[in-house]
């Protein structure tokens, strides 16, 4: 499968409808994020190894939460669970110059594998701050000096988000992660709380909490 072809199955099964999104996947390239081992499969709608016992998600499952996030020009993004560095990069591109990316892995092998990928695409690189360490506690500093981020993805399956997440988004922020085989998003309301929806069958590598050697 091409990567055109990939772009035109994701919007024919009506996973794909925004404009900003399918730019992005046009321009920053799967293949640059898969292994040597699995160029053959990057176009291929599977998740894919990059070490560790992590993957490089599947596209669907990339665009449907990207889809439920819906980022935008000059937006503020937390992304946590960096990975391969493919939906930081997404997310890059998506909230342009003005824009900045939140990039969290906890995986010191990912971390170096997503920096030499992002490295790839300069464009987004200088949107982009990767920040090797726990995501548990998320970016407190920067949420208080540009008043709360404006959304939070997580990659990997959490059995509980940390209030921390939540308490960092402004109001009318979004955060998307998943959770007991569903994907979730919560939206902060005015009073502090959430609304939260849930979206059933999915499947993720773990959040990694604990110290990694």
């Amino acid at each position: 499968m091409t990567l055109t072809a990939l772009i035109t199955s994701l919007k024919t099964r009506g996973v794909l409808r925004s404009v900003n999104i399918k730019r992005a996947l046009a321009r920053i390239d799967r293949k640059k994020f898969v292994a040597d081992a699995h160029q053959a499969r990057a176009y291929d709608d599977i998740p894919l190894p990059i070490g560790e016992g992590q993957t490089i998600s599947q596209p669907y499952t990339v665009v449907f939460m990207l889809e439920l996030l819906q980022p935008k020009g000059g937006e503020h993004i937390v992304d946590i669970g960096a990975g391969s560095g493919w939906q930081t990069c997404l997310l890059a591109h998506i909230v342009g110059s003005k824009g900045k990316v939140y990039a969290i892995e906890r995986v010191p092998a990912l971390c170096k594998l997503g920096t030499q990928h992002i490295a790839q695409f300069p464009e987004c690189r200088e949107r982009i701050e990767l920040f090797c360490q726990n995501a548990q506690l998320g970016l407190s500093h920067i949420a208080g000096a540009i008043g709360g981020f404006d959304a939070i993805i997580a990659a990997a399956e959490v059995q509980e988000v940390p209030d921390t997440w939540r308490r960092q988004l402004k109001v009318g922020g979004r955060l998307v992660y998943p959770k007991s085989a569903s994907v979730f998003r919560e939206v902060k309301k005015k009073d502090g709380t959430f609304r939260v929806d849930a979206y059933p069958n999915f499947a993720f590598v773990p959040f990694v909490s604990e110290t990694v050697q």
